[in-house]
């Protein structure tokens, strides 16, 4: 049985991130394809592109393989180029893989596209929410950071590399990126349902501060 280019990618995506760290597995995967499916519905894009881009935007993200960001799109390349993959097509995924990342807010996209937008939109939603909550302090497990440090101000306007070898505490996480992310969709959709998620987790910090001073 000859499977199709989608189905070879999500099977390449599952034995590559096997053994990945719980914010960064597989099921991210899933849950930012699941995204990009619900958002590209109400855009005009190339369907293969938004699902290839979803499926292998953190093939090798740059945080697991000491920062280095060549890793992921040589990863994407080679796989796609396997899979007889049209150029066209492998350049603009690489394209989305490169340009994906949040690094500190301070990034200027060095390439534009509908389809990138609906991917970084569907990978963004991931970071919000109840999901976004539960990414956030797993991964401040993952690297043994302090839950929280009345002490420890939120450092805003970081640089790409202070935000790549940033130390702060979980809870600052939230005012150094995930509290920013509602103003930076890209698409109807993805400003909606970024609303809402990004309202959850105001809720969510006002009960942690509550709980954190005795208050409830």
């Amino acid at each position: 049985m000859i499977m199709g280019l989608i189905d070879s990618t999500i099977l390449f995506v599952k034995q590559q991130l096997e053994n990945a760290e719980g914010g960064h597995d597989w099921f991210h995967i899933e849950r930012v394809y699941k995204n990009a499916l619900l958002i590209a519905d109400g855009e005009e894009c190339d369907l293969t592109v938004v699902k290839l881009g979803a499926l292998l935007h953190d093939i090798a993200d740059s945080k697991f393989h000491n920062g280095d960001e060549s890793v992921g799109p040589k990863t994407a390349r080679a796989f796609l180029e396997s899979q007889n993959a049209s150029e066209e097509v492998i350049q603009h995924v690489i394209a989305i893989i490169e340009n994906i990342s949040f690094k500190g807010g301070n990034f200027e996209k060095e390439f534009h596209s509908k389809e990138l937008e609906i991917v970084q939109d569907a990978d963004r939603l991931d970071a919000l929410g109840a999901i976004g909550i539960a990414r956030a302090f797993n991964y401040g497990g993952f690297k043994n950071r302090t839950l929280y440090n009345p002490a420890i101000q939120p450092k805003l306007n970081m640089s790409k590399e202070e935000y790549k070898n940033s130390n702060g505490t979980t809870l600052n996480h939230f005012y150094e990126k995930l509290l920013l992310l509602k103003d930076k969709m890209n698409t109807e959709t993805g400003k909606k349902i970024a609303l809402e998620r990004h309202n959850y987790m105001q809720n969510f910090l006002s009960q942690f501060y509550a709980e954190w001073d005795g208050e409830k």
